[in-house]
């Protein structure tokens, strides 16, 4: 009897898809049989590309005679250490009695690579090959995602792009570690105090580090800087409000050279003079401004915000949340964790309400459960189509991270952490279906003798989405009691209770933390604080949302930063300066971030079928070669 056989990425994921569709199945050593299936894993990578060293015994010295080292056709081997599960596969693949592969290993560009060198190697001959791309392991995905796969050629294009991906940083990685090594080896050993040393670079990996010694050395030559602001009580005693000085065009100190800016100045007399200047002047309210704001729900997660999320509540680092956001999709929890994306699709948003359904009827979690009754009570809209939160070209391989309304079998075994990451995507998922949060403001304009004061209030009329997601009261928030404002009419007159300088100094930038970093890698080295513009700007990033917290990991191992476990704030170590240094003075152009995206970008252009591999090859191995030859003449 002809058999199919399912390939996926691990173990675990073999188990759910097994049960999901309904196979009896007898476990064996490396697979699960019946009378249809067979399901078997992968375990993680099972083959890998070959050191130089299996190409020639001669390169296995780091030699500059022996580099550039650019092979002209590639070798690949077998993992010693999966060796076993990878002949089991071997011989699954060839039993006569299997006529079509089903390949469901995870659905990316990594998934794909791991399966295509599998494939690669064991080269299984009259067999039909198929891709299954799911978004989900819940059932009705699997059996769908089984369904519709497509012919696995389809995805020619994305394993071209894994194929460049993985040589791109071999070749950067190999020649660049060893020729700066082979340069600078010895002067770094001295720098570090070490018998001997080494130089690790890598295309994304030098970039990151670049980013975060860039930002340690900014901190630390900045400069502090005092100035003075001047501030002013209003009203009565019962009743009054504070309101700060800045300088307009009809301020008597516009374009002064005693201030440091435009609310301050920069020694206390010249503050102290300008106060008295105002003595005994008329005090007026020269504008009141009332207006109304509204703040829509934020978009959903992708991975690099829910890693940024995580960092800042639980203080995990990326790697820990990407960890356990795969789990609770191994668990049919939530969709598939590594994307970019923010946005539903167009299919997916048509039937989101099986979502909600769901958790209305298996999440036992009574805040969450109080939040959807409101929704039903206020009717509140679930159709999402022509909202901003579905957008079909915002998407590549997958929708944003939601919950599926599956999986409540699983959830009570889960750990607390686990439990509270789960409750944090549910939660952003529903706020999207709340209305907007309303706002009241009232902006007030004093004026003294052509010199203005500024206040401003601002209350929350209406929570709509706050509700479920409680916001954390910002700093600079502006607090000045409004109803106070609100009674004030323009052109009266006001009394003056006092003037007082306020001593203000600048800030240096905020150093990164393992969360922010994964977000400034997402947007090519800039960390946008404000989420509207994060996503409005959003172009190729650094790495990818399957790679950015291993990048971090590695740059923590190889002891090139470090971060704190408490606060998970990011320090470049000595070494990692050193190497910055080295890196900076012979090949700068690795520290950009915006030639990193630009190689990103190019790899996703070959995925679209945009640029085609031998382009991209030519590009980069020109790209080495030129930098060889600059670096060679240097020495």
């Amino acid at each position: 009897m002809d058999k199919n056989i399912l390939i996926t990425e691990k173990p675990s994921v073999a188990m759910q898809m097994a049960k999901a569709l309904k196979i009896n199945t007898t476990r064996k050593d490396g697979y699960l049989e019946s009378d249809e299936w067979i399901v078997t894993w992968c375990v993680g990578h099972l083959v890998t590309m070959s050191y130089p060293e299996k190409y020639d015994e001669k390169l296995k010295f780091w030699r500059l005679d022996t580099l550039p080292f650019i092979p002209k056709e590639w070798k690949y081997e077998v993992i010693p250490n999966v060796q076993k599960q990878f002949n089991i596969i071997k011989e699954l693949l060839n039993r006569e009695d299997v006529k079509t592969i089903y390949v469901s290993t995870d659905s990316g560009r990594e998934g794909e690579y791991i399966y295509r060198l599998v494939d690669q190697m064991i080269h299984p001959e009259g067999k039909t090959k198929k891709r299954v791309w799911i978004d989900s392991q819940t059932e009705e995905e699997v059996i769908k995602g089984i369904k519709n796969a497509k012919d696995l050629s389809e995805y020619d294009s994305l394993s071209d792009a894994a194929y460049l991906r993985a040589k791109e940083d071999y070749l950067i990685g190999i020649n660049f570690s060893r020729l700066l090594s082979i340069i600078y080896g010895r002067k770094l050993a001295k720098e570090i105090n070490e018998d001997k040393a080494s130089i690790s670079v890598g295309r994304v990996m030098t970039c990151v580090l670049g980013m975060v010694v860039s930002r340690e050395r900014e901190i630390r030559n900045f400069v502090k800087t005092k100035y003075y602001k001047i501030i002013g009580k209003f009203g009565d005693e019962k009743s009054n409000f504070e309101a700060e000085w800045k300088v307009t065009e009809d301020s008597k100190l516009y374009n002064s050279n005693k201030l440091y800016n435009d609310n301050g100045f920069e020694k206390l007399d010249d503050a102290k003079a300008f106060i008295l200047s105002l003595k005994d002047k008329a005090t007026l309210v020269k504008e009141v401004k009332k207006s109304k704001q509204k703040e829509n729900p934020p978009l959903l997660f992708n991975l690099a915000e829910i890693q940024n999320e995580c960092t800042k509540r639980f203080k995990i680092k990326p790697d820990e949340t990407l960890e356990i956001i795969q789990n609770l999709y191994e668990n049919k929890l939530v969709t598939y964790p590594r994307t970019d994306a923010r946005v539903l699709s167009t299919a997916v948003a048509k039937e989101i309400t099986k979502n909600l359904n769901g958790i209305t009827k298996g999440f036992k979690n009574e805040e969450i459960q109080g939040y959807l009754k409101k929704m039903i009570d206020e009717k509140y809209s679930t159709n999402l189509i022509k909202t901003k939160y579905v957008n079909d070209s915002k998407i590549t391989d997958h929708y944003a991270i939601i919950p599926t309304g599956q999986g409540y079998e699983n959830y009570d075994k889960l750990p607390k952490l686990q439990k509270d990451i789960y409750e944090l995507i549910v939660k952003r998922f529903l706020a999207i279906f709340y209305p907007a949060a309303e706002y009241s403001k009232v902006s007030v304009t004093i004026d003294i003798d052509k010199e203005s004061f500024f206040a401003n209030g601002k209350v929350c009329t209406k929570e709509g989405y706050l509700e479920i997601l409680k916001p954390t009261k910002s700093k600079n928030s502006e607090d000045t009691d409004i109803s106070i404002l609100t009674t004030l009419k323009k052109n009266a007159n006001i009394n003056v209770q006092n003037f007082e300088t306020k001593d203000a100094e600048t800030s240096p930038p905020s150093r990164y933390n393992s969360g922010s970093i994964i977000l400034a890698m997402e947007n090519a080295g800039k960390l946008i604080e404000n989420e509207e513009l994060r996503e409005q700007i959003k172009g190729a990033g650094i790495g990818t949302s399957a790679t950015r917290a291993e990048i971090i990991k590695k740059l923590e191992k190889i002891k090139y930063i470090a971060i704190n476990s408490k606060t998970q704030i990011i320090t470049p170590t000595n070494k990692g300066e050193a190497i910055y240094d080295i890196v900076n003075y012979s090949m700068p152009d690795m520290l950009n971030p915006k030639l990193t995206a630009s190689w990103e970008k190019g790899l996703d252009m070959v995925a679209k079928k945009e640029i085609n591999s031998e382009e991209f090859t030519m590009k980069l191995e020109k790209y080495i070669k030129s930098k060889f030859d600059k670096l060679v003449i240097k020495m």
